[in-house]
């Protein structure tokens, strides 16, 4: 549990799939390789109907990328591996035929705002203020940005990318689309979750997955895409600039 966890509980048709990592629920690789495996699992089980994701505590829903281990990646194999991982949640979530819900109780950053922007009905409590901070440290939200972009449009996307140190709050994100609802306390988003996760599990399965296919549209192409974009990722994390960068953040949290 020292460094963290992905867990999946099942209630009357309902999956749930935790994650859980003591900084601010930042996903190394092991993390991101179970979420994958937990989505495509409960995903193909005749017996779940809806999925719900969602983290512990309450200071980030996710801080994306484990800057330790972006700091020990050494050759672009290594980069493309690790940056493959969100790659590999992504379309496990692209594909999976069920609807899944993102409960999105506190901040999101880089990588956390790809995972809710790839769930297909998110649900946020105020405070689940986002950043794409990636340029910030010399490399760029390229494996993210493919399904940041498809939720918000280019012109929001292209906000959030350039302008990587601000944080943009929850009402923003609604507004552009990446959260389906907005509710002012923590309470309130777990009676909408539940509402709805109750309302899915009693909807016909068959329907469900022909509107995923529709919802999806376009993007056969990201098996390949995302692992091209990773790959670019993996070039530039080994850049003086993003590691002079990833040192400087060392320091300032030591």
């Amino acid at each position: 549990m020292a460094d963290g966890y992905v867990k999946t509980e099942f209630h009357k048709g309902v999956a749930t799939i935790e994650f859980s990592h003591p900084q601010s629920n930042s996903l190394p690789g092991i993390l991101l390789e179970q979420l994958a495996q937990a989505i495509h699992s409960v995903g193909n089980d005749n017996e779940t109907n809806v999925i719900i994701i969602r983290s512990t505590g309450d200071k980030a829903f996710c801080a994306g990328a484990s800057f330790d281990e972006l700091s020990a990646i050494k050759n672009r194999n290594q980069g493309l591996e690790f940056f493959s991982g969100f790659a590999n949640v992504i379309n496990a979530m692209r594909i999976c035929p069920k609807i899944i819900i993102g409960r999105i109780h506190a901040k999101c950053v880089g990588g956390g705002v790809g995972i809710a922007a790839a769930v297909d009905y998110a649900i946020a409590a105020e405070g689940a203020d986002v950043k794409l901070s990636e340029l910030a440290i010399g490399i760029g939200p390229f494996v993210v940005g493919p399904a940041v972009e498809r939720k918000i449009g280019l012109s929001a996307y292209s906000q959030l990318a350039i302008d990587a140190t601000q944080w943009r709050n929850a009402d923003w994100a609604r507004k552009k689309g990446l959260f389906s609802e907005l509710h002012p306390t923590v309470e309130g988003m777990d009676e909408s979750i539940a509402r709805l996760a109750h309302t899915l599990v009693h909807s016909s399965p068959a329907a469900i997955e022909e509107l995923k296919k529709v919802f999806w549209k376009g993007t056969e192409d990201w098996d390949k895409l995302l692992l091209e974009r990773a790959a670019i990722s993996g070039k530039l994390v080994l850049g003086d600039f993003t590691k002079n960068a990833l040192a400087s953040f060392k320091k300032k949290k030591s």
